[in-house]
């Protein structure tokens, strides 16, 4: 894995050599899961993975926020966001790093 952060490309490489999908196979199978995660959540549901957590959609409302630099009041639009909450298991891996 390549400076910290778990990309696409090792997503694929982790299923070809666990599962034993061609390079090709690894990546479509890959690349589907995670537009059918992508399609559920820009629909409004909620994606939960066992023992990993849930992946959320929330509509935050318009309000008025303040610039740091200057103390401007600056109106904030309402918007969508995607919100993540880990599971217990999950929470208590990275608790504790790669000794569990």
């Amino acid at each position: 894995m390549s400076d910290n952060t778990l990309t696409r490309m090792d997503l694929s490489e982790a299923v070809f050599r666990e599962v034993g999908l061609s390079r090709n196979e690894s990546a479509d199978l890959v690349e589907a899961v995670l537009k059918h995660m992508s399609d559920a959540l820009a629909s409004g549901d909620s994606v939960k993975i066992s023992s990993f957590g849930t992946f959320g959609v929330r509509d935050k409302t318009a309000r008025i926020g303040r610039n740091p630099k200057t103390g401007e009041e600056v109106p904030i639009l309402p918007r969508r966001v995607m919100t993540f909450r880990p599971s217990h298991l999950m929470k208590e891996r990275v608790a504790t790093g790669n000794k569990g």
